[in-house]
């Protein structure tokens, strides 16, 4: 029964690790009889190595999987992976370009071989380290969002939504990436503000237009007035396929100019004044140029006033043959080109600084082209409907809540979703053409084909379309489609609906909008009922990690380290909305883990035949001292506190109650009172009691070295996943032995602050004086050898009456008064000056403090966060000056 000297977090994890897997322990049956809970997993994707979101996310996810496992439910927590089209192929890409090849160069079939065997190699990295971390997962179940009935289930819901016509082919403005060279959606194009250019470029009125404005100069003549409209734009080089100028229709500076002609600069085509209600007035001139082609907004503008549409760049974003001699030329190249032609011909007004939002691929953070193309589309509008009003009703809750609102605001202006993408991995479209351009919606080519024969009247060659589509797209039927859908198999009707989703932000609306869609959608019934968005990892100086900053924490060389229960532990003790962490602060999570073992062996070694009877579960209060009611009734106060705050997901709460109780009261307070008193049976088995139930309450939140204690405590159910929670009891909340206690460990505490103000030496034993009155006073001399012990006194004096004391240090707990003569122990005059000299010094800077808060010009100029910190400092120098003075008021 015996603990080792030292806590081995490598050799613990790797045991119990082979033995949940070996035994199968995280599976969940459907047909258990008991009560499901259900978490999937983000899938992370196959390209992926384990980052500190993803250790923060699964450990959040294995807390609830675990408390509720041991609550009694039937817990499924899904796992699995995605197979990320863009990021994967992009991997496997640069791969071939050091084989000085490219995907064409191999062929759609050889290159798709080539991913697949990637995958193969390298797509379970991801799970095995999940699993380094203790994420008690079913990985039985394992699945991957390319698998076949997967892949069944994403060409149902294509078909599906097909037939009631919420999926169509159109012409749009898509964003385009041209390093991916596919199309991207809108939530795929991160904006980001860029300090650009405004450039104002002159447009000049068709010679005919310019003699309706007329007027006489000095010289008798008459002359036009206006001779150009000037355009503000920020991208010049789409001037190429420009089709109009657009003013709004009350801008009075230009109803005149309404219907007029312009010849567009460069490229000298004939182009309309146009008005339209979308142009602000006051942005630029008021006058904007339409290129329908190349932005969303102009498209639109566009299409209302039926104006060609005209695209000048090809996917690569240089200039086809549209944009004349510019041809070949980068889309930035070109815009340097077309600026200095501007310039030459006297068309460029000025060019001033302006700050703009930019699309960047989420993926390459190449600069996104809004470009026209013929894409697959879904309809969103009805689609959100439900999924909104779950969210509005509370049937779904979001938290924390302020999320509600950002995702209410997002589906209210949602718009339809580009799912077609040019790249060769994910799931091909479900769609074959013949050779007039007809297209057939079907599982298989062989269903495509009896569609098409049954047009055509006879057997004809189709071709697949070679788009696949967007990775989300099988995304958002992960919660059911993990589970077996569109098959109605019993896995499905027992775990659907799910009942958490864990997960961060930035996916919000790529996933967890979308999955709460195709739930009301595909099952009629929401996908969970709670969202938890939680924080970002950001290093100590709140920079968000990245590779890029070289501030990336790698969680597995914590683990190496540190050990998986130190990183768990670490992160959730200092996450809130975000995480800001160090290398160091693991510390936080190792040093636990250690005080839990060494606390742990303690008792081991003080309760051999206890615990070896394994006699330590049931307990009477009226058997007890006060110390072990005392721990008890704390234990069940921090478990009920503890149980709440896992339920409304304040996990970090949780752990600060873990650590208060455990260290705080158990391992400083109760184990160090009891040390001389092991050799009595009811303290061994409160000992016992304490630590096997603790162990149990901490086991979500650190696994691996609670398991292996628990293991060695000769109890029934020698698997701490499976064991049951402690069951709550307030009749074992003795609130008469807290208020006791805490009045004992107040008296300890203020003696040792004495100790610890006046310096004086930890191993000195110091005489003490309790004043106190005839209710208090049977408790302190029940308790007076405790009292002796924990405060390394030589002698203690209790009574009820007065006592008249030289430079003694006085404290006071509740109407109890603490003497401890200082006379002999230091030197009191050499004190006194050095206190007087410490107020003098504080004193002067309050008074600087004060001076510098008073001034305006301070408090007008200096950051927020300056001032709050020099109004703290004032606040926490004035305790100090105060408390020093009534220091030496009582010495005087």
């Amino acid at each position: 029964m015996e603990l080792s000297s030292k806590y081995n977090p490598k050799e613990t994890q790797d045991k119990w690790l082979k033995f949940w897997k070996d035994k199968n322990v995280f599976h969940a049956k459907a047909d258990s009889g008991k009560k499901p809970f259900t978490i999937v997993i983000p899938p992370p994707n196959v390209t992926g190595i384990l980052h500190m979101g993803h250790a923060l996310n699964n450990t959040l996810q294995d807390i609830i999987i675990r408390y509720k496992r041991m609550n009694g439910f039937e817990a499924l927590w899904m796992p699995g992976t995605d197979h990320a089209g863009i990021a994967t192929q992009n991997v496997v890409e640069k791969q071939l370009a050091k084989e000085g090849k490219t995907r064409q160069d191999l062929g759609r079939d050889e290159f798709l071989k080539r991913l697949w065997t990637w995958k193969e190699d390298h797509g379970d990295a991801i799970i095995d380290q999940l699993e380094k971390l203790g994420s008690s997962c079913d990985w039985a179940r394992t699945r991957f969002t390319m698998d076949d009935d997967y892949s069944n289930a994403v060409k149902e819901a294509f078909i599906h939504l097909y037939q009631k016509k919420l999926i169509y082919r159109g012409e749009r403005i898509i964003n385009w990436c041209p390093r991916c060279q596919t199309a991207l959606s809108d939530e795929e194009a991160e904006h980001k503000e860029k300090n650009g250019k405004l450039y104002y470029i002159k447009y000049p009125l068709k010679s005919r237009d310019r003699h309706d404005f007329l007027e006489t100069s000095r010289e008798g003549k008459l002359v036009p007035v206006t001779t150009f409209v000037i355009v503000a734009t920020t991208r010049p080089e789409t001037l190429l396929g420009d089709t109009a100028v657009a003013v709004n229709p009350k801008d009075e500076r230009y109803l005149k100019l309404i219907g007029k002609i312009l010849v567009l600069p460069l490229v000298n085509r004939d182009i309309k004044i146009i008005a339209d209600d979308f142009v602000a007035a006051e942005f630029g001139t008021g006058a904007v140029k339409v290129t329908p082609a190349h932005d969303p907004n102009d498209f639109m503008m566009g299409q209302r006033h039926h104006l060609p549409m005209i695209n000048v760049m090809n996917p690569d974003a240089s200039i086809n043959e549209q944009g004349g001699k510019y041809k070949g030329l980068d889309r930035f190249e070109a815009r340097k080109r077309i600026l200095a032609d501007l310039e030459t011909l006297g068309l460029l007004e000025k060019i001033e600084d302006h700050k703009n939002a930019v699309g960047h691929c989420y993926r390459c953070d190449t600069i996104v082209e809004p470009r026209l193309s013929k894409q697959w589309f879904v309809k969103m509008k009805p689609l959100a409907k439900p999924a909104l009003e779950a969210v509005q009703k509370g049937e779904i809750k979001i938290h924390p809540a302020h999320w509600s609102k950002v995702y209410t605001n997002w589906m209210e202006d949602i718009h339809d979703w580009c799912i077609s993408r040019q790249i060769w991995w994910g799931h091909r479209i479900p769609v074959w053409y013949d050779k007039e351009g007809n297209y057939f919606v079907a599982k298989s080519e062989d269903e495509a084909k009896v569609q098409a024969e049954t047009k055509h009247g006879k057997s004809v060659d189709l071709k697949q379309d070679e788009d696949v589509l967007d990775t989300w797209f099988s995304s958002w039927l992960w919660p059911f489609a993990t589970l077996g859908w569109p098959k109605q198999n019993n896995d499905l009707k027992f775990f659907y609906p799910t009942n958490t989703l864990m997960t961060a932000s930035e996916i919000l609306f790529f996933w967890v909008a979308r999955m709460i869609m195709a739930g009301y959608e595909f099952m009629g019934d929401k996908p969970f009922s709670d969202v938890l968005i939680h924080g970002t990892v950001r290093d100590a100086k709140g920079r968000k990690m990245s590779k890029s900053l070289g501030n990336a924490i790698d969680p597995l060389e914590i683990i190496d380290e540190y050990g998986a229960d130190a990183l768990r532990f670490s992160l959730i003790i200092n996450s809130g909305q975000d995480i800001f962490i160090s290398k160091e602060k693991f510390e936080i999570g190792r040093n636990f883990a250690n005080k839990i073992w060494n606390a742990s062996r303690l008792v081991f070694m003080n309760c051999t035949d206890t615990l070896s009877k394994g006699d330590y579960e049931n307990l009477s209060l009226n058997e007890l001292d006060l110390p072990s009611r005392w721990i008890i009734a704390r234990f069940y106060e921090t478990l009920e506190k503890v149980s709440r705050a896992i339920e409304e997901f304040h996990y970090s709460e949780a752990e600060i109650l873990i650590q208060e109780f455990f260290w705080g009261n158990y391992c400083d307070w109760y184990l160090e009172l009891i040390k001389a008193k092991f050799n009595d049976t009811n303290i061994q088995k409160t000992a016992l009691f304490i630590l096997k139930n603790s162990l149990k309450m901490m086991h979500p939140f650190i696994p691996f070295v609670t398991e292996e204690i628990y293991s060695k405590m000769n109890s029934q159910d020698n698997c701490l996943p499976l064991a049951s929670w402690p069951k709550f009891d307030e009749k074992l909340i003795d609130k008469i032995a807290t208020q006791q206690m805490q009045t004992i460990i107040d008296t300890i505490t203020s003696m040792r602050n004495i100790r610890a103000f006046w310096n004086i030496k930890p191993n000195e034993l110091i005489e003490a004086f309790v004043v106190t009155s005839d209710t208090w006073h049977n408790l302190f001399l029940q308790n007076s050898a405790d009292i002796r012990n924990l405060g390394r006194l030589k002698n203690l004096t209790i009574d009820v009456n007065p006592v008249n004391l030289k430079n003694a240090a006085a404290a006071l707990v509740g109407t109890t008064k603490i003497f401890i003569p200082l006379e002999g122990l230091i030197d009191l005059n050499a004190e006194k000056k050095r206190m007087s000299a410490d107020i003098t010094q504080k004193q002067k800077s309050i008074e600087g403090l004060q001076s510098r808060l008073s001034n305006e010009t301070f408090t007008s100029k200096a950051p927020e966060e300056i001032i709050t910190k020099e109004k703290e400092r004032l606040d926490t120098l004035t305790k100090e000056v105060n408390e020093l003075k009534n220091v030496l008021a009582n010495l005087s």
